[in-house]
């Protein structure tokens, strides 16, 4: 348990040090993210999880994304659980000036596993993706999806939920929450930036659960974007979040 709360602790360190290397080199925007979190459960081991989520362009302009994502999950042990879904993807892209909207879709995989450190409850979750990504070029001013191409991506995610009552289980109660998340690129990456790293995301919340069905929080990402070439972007995010657990 040492090693991994030394682990968590590496990771968190690693995305604070980025947040600060970059906040006075890279291109600055600020964007809105409001996201919504569901499972539903199936049977004894069987849930339907998935999320919705909706991000603004920079200076919360114009709806930049839309995010729908669901899976089946399978719980394979108390603490460990297993997921395949698909993700539909509509993200706003901008060509010589010429703005639309393009598509993605996504198939996913991933395993969760949870356990305690202290009164915290921690949550590692590792996903692996692969990514139709629609081609967009301009045609008679309008900016049109002309075919996909493929990438592969793996995603690792820790999250620390700390409860700032006494009661177990946590049931009923204000809490903190931080979280950090690393995505890398592999296989053929010509047509994303053509690294291995994609970006990084920290972030950390305030929240409330109302009930063991129903969690709201509210808080700040920093999300690093690193692009084509030496571009890379300094995303600072608002984020409202809601879980629902039926």
């Amino acid at each position: 348990m040492k090693k991994i709360s030394a682990a968590i602790k590496c990771l968190f360190l690693t995305g604070a040090c980025i947040v600060l290397t970059v906040s006075t080199q890279a291109q600055t925007e600020h964007t809105g993210w409001g996201v919504f979190v569901y499972s539903v459960k199936l049977g004894k081991k069987t849930d339907l999880i998935g999320d919705i989520q909706g991000r603004t362009g920079d200076g919360f302009s114009h709806l930049q994304t839309l995010l729908l994502r669901g899976g089946l999950q399978v719980k394979l042990k108390p603490n460990l659980l297993a997921t395949a879904g698909y993700a539909y993807i509509i993200p706003r892209r901008t060509i010589n000036g010429i703005s639309g909207y393009g598509q993605e879709h996504r198939l996913w995989q991933q395993l969760i596993f949870l356990h305690p450190i202290g009164t915290a409850s921690i949550q590692h979750r590792l996903r692996l993706e692969q990514r139709f990504i629609s081609k967009s070029v301009v045609e008679a001013d309008a900016l049109k999806n002309q075919g996909n191409f493929f990438a592969n991506r793996i995603r690792y995610f820790v999250r620390g939920v700390q409860p700032l009552v006494t009661q177990k289980p946590f049931v009923k109660g204000p809490f903190l929450a931080l979280q950090n998340e690393v995505m890398l690129q592999f296989g053929d990456k010509s047509g994303v930036n053509g690294k291995v790293f994609d970006q990084n995301r920290l972030y950390f919340a305030a929240g409330r659960r109302f009930s063991k069905q129903f969690d709201l929080e509210a808080g700040y990402m920093n999300q690093y974007l690193l692009g084509r070439g030496k571009a890379f972007t300094n995303n600072h995010i608002a984020q409202v979040a809601a879980y629902i657990r039926l």
